[in-house]
């Protein structure tokens, strides 16, 4: 079910190991639309040291680097109009407000201020206006990972509403109290595109709770000026990336089975902007489409095949569009990649295990990395990807090894699954790994049925299927593992947040091949969960029916219902507020391997959502995890 790169039952919830070295940051990529220069959010990793960089496609010298904060406060929604204006957001957490401001020829002025939260400032096409997703009042962050409200009170009759609001460039500063959303009240807006005659937009939107009903947004078109909204179409996928043609006639957009908002991934859809039945534009590609743009009558976005994150294009020359490429996680700030107006340069920062971020620019075909920050900064680990058939799947995983390990020594390994499920395990520069990896641990990353990177049908194969066929494609993975590195297959490690912490617990249910396993915000009990969780819609693309409909199918993949054959010492840790997991789900794991006997240890951390932020709190959870599995898979000094 969403890191800075992904998460949610996907990523955000994933295990909060030791961060990397510190690095320079490259963030909000945006790429101006002549596609000569990029601008980016910089730091070196020092609170409040962030500043906008403007850089040359050509070489990367940086042509201007300004603060516009005038206190402390955070960067991010670059975006530029084309005209070469850049538009960016500005957050002051103490102030509780949201800046949104303009720099045109090195002139900086305020555009509007919004008291609560907001993201994804849009020029529309003629310049003259901007747009911007505003959460007015916020009582929340946005995104049903973070940290949710306390259930006191009446429940469930008040959610915060993420709306449109436009804003005329022309006008003088707009105060917060004078900011009047054009989207109507009681929509959730998720994701938006201007129409090419800036009329209007194209939307995904949902009625009522925002983190709950993502899952059965539709695609959506509002009158800019009046916002009236017309239904375009009710895909039976989810759905994400809104992009509208040129020419104003169709809306394209990724269409597949996912698990949270911002765990994007699927095949390419189609739609007549008019209205109609959507299309699937790549129906047998072997990739997943993972963002969209649609620049000079061309689709254009990013793919993750197999270990490769690359370049798309739904008309390329290529079967499946897949162009550039690199074994590594690609990302820029409004999608994956930066395109020019004409489609024909782009730019993304790209990373993996070994090489910290850089920005890569230049031509579609083979744009160059144009930084070097962080091209000093040695590696602190080694990284191989391992692929491995199972019941007729192809699945793909990487291997990571502490730097230096003795080819002939065994060594114990962690297997950590990524939540979602539909999501993937991606290269990251340090990956938060290296607590386990200065200990002397490999670390085993698995995606197996359900996640993404082998095309929809993939993904889709663990639909009713939760901790079958995905469980046994990871063990089969870690037979892999064994026959290329000096693994201890008498000291294996599992652990997992989200849908990683599910299969934690239940794994505990299914084999006694692990000796040690940390369930991270993981679910044991689908019955109970379905009734008391924030955000219940997801589960019905996965199992078909909702609980009252289907109970068996929700009771036969429940940990709780299995525990008299847990034997693994198990620490469990979960967040206080998390409304995608509750904290009841651990508890309940907790307690039944408590009654039998099982070693095991809860943590539920105050005030965090569906994963561990606040930097005390990720730092005790490293330190716990670690010391778990140093003492059920290290021998006694």
């Amino acid at each position: 079910m969403r890191p800075a790169f992904a998460f949610l039952l996907a990523a955000t919830a994933t295990p909060a190991f030791a961060a990397p070295p510190q690095v320079h940051g490259f963030a909000s990529l945006a790429l101006s639309p002549q596609g000569d220069q990029v601008a980016s959010v910089e730091s070196t990793g020092s609170p409040g040291n962030s500043t906008i960089a403007l850089r040359s496609v050509r070489g990367g010298k940086v042509l201007r680097s300004f603060d516009p904060c005038r206190s402390a406060c955070s960067l991010s929604g670059l975006t530029f109009a084309s005209d070469g204006t850049l538009a960016w957001l500005e957050r002051d957490r103490t102030a509780g407000t949201m800046m949104l401001a303009v720099d045109k020829n090195g002139k900086v002025r305020t555009i509007a201020t919004v008291k609560g939260i907001a993201q994804t400032p849009r020029f529309s096409p003629d310049g003259k206006r901007i747009a911007l997703l505003v959460t007015i009042g916020a009582a929340k962050e946005a995104g049903a990972a973070q940290a949710g409200v306390r259930q006191v009170g009446e429940i469930g009759e008040k959610s915060d509403e993420q709306r449109i609001a436009v804003f005329d460039l022309a006008a003088g500063p707009i105060a917060a109290d004078a900011v009047k959303p054009v989207s109507p009240a009681d929509r959730y807006i998720y994701e938006y595109d201007w129409t090419p005659d800036g009329s209007g937009f194209v939307v995904t939107s949902a009625l009522g709770n925002g983190d709950n009903n993502w899952w059965v947004a539709t695609l959506d078109a509002i009158d800019a000026t009046s916002g009236v909204v017309r239904t375009i179409a009710k895909p039976k996928t989810q759905l994400n990336f809104p992009r509208v043609s040129p020419d104003g006639k169709t809306v394209a957009f990724i269409g597949g089975l996912m698990s949270d908002f911002g765990s994007v991934g699927g095949d390419v859809w189609t739609v007549p902007f008019a209205g109609g039945e959507p299309q699937n534009i790549t129906p047998r590609a072997r990739l997943t489409v993972t963002s969209l743009v649609w620049t000079d009558g061309t689709i254009r976005g990013t793919a993750l095949r197999g270990e490769q994150a690359g370049l798309f294009s739904a008309s390329s020359d290529r079967a499946d569009g897949f162009g550039w490429s690199r074994p590594a996680s690609i990302s820029a700030g409004d999608a994956k990649a930066a395109w020019s107006t004409n489609g024909q340069t782009v730019a993304t920062v790209a990373q993996d295990f070994t090489h910290a971020p850089a920005i890569f620019a230049g031509p579609v075909s083979a744009p160059v990395q144009i930084t070097h920050e962080n091209d000093a900064i040695s590696p602190t680990m080694t990284a191989r990807s391992i692929s491995w058939k199972n019941e007729g799947f192809t699945a793909q995983g990487w291997l990571l090894a502490p730097l230096g390990a003795d080819p002939t020594k065994k060594a114990p390994m962690i297997t950590i699954v990524h939540g979602g499920p539909s999501a993937a395990n991606t290269p990251y520069f340090g990956g938060g790994y290296n607590d386990l990896l200065d200990a002397g641990y490999y670390v085993f990353l698995p995606n197996p049925r359900g996640s993404y990177g082998q095309g929809e049908a993939f993904t889709a194969a663990n639909k009713r299927d939760f901790g079958g066929g995905d469980l046994r494609d990871i063990l089969t993975g870690i037979d892999a593992a064994e026959k290329v590195a000096p693994i201890d297959g008498a000291r294996l490690g599992l652990t997992g947040g989200s849908y990683g912490g599910f299969m934690a617990m239940w794994a505990n249910t299914q084999t006694n091949r692990f000796k040690a396993i940390v369930a991270g915000a993981g679910l044991s009990n689908w019955v109970s969960y379905y009734g008391t969780n924030g955000i219940d819609q997801w589960m019905l693309p996965f199992f078909g029916k909702t609980l009252y409909e289907d109970r068996k199918a929700y009771e036969d993949v429940s940990a709780v219902n299995f525990i008299t054959r847990a034997k693994t010492p198990t620490f469990i840790y979960v967040g206080e507020r998390d409304i995608e997991v509750p904290p009841t789900q651990s508890v309940e794991y907790w307690h039944g391997l408590k009654d039998q006997g099982v070693p095991t240890s809860l943590v539920i951390y105050p005030e965090e959502g569906h994963g561990i932020r606040a930097p005390a709190n990720s730092a005790d959870l490293r330190k716990r995890t670690l010391a778990w599995f140093d003492r059920y898979l290290k021998p006694v000094q």
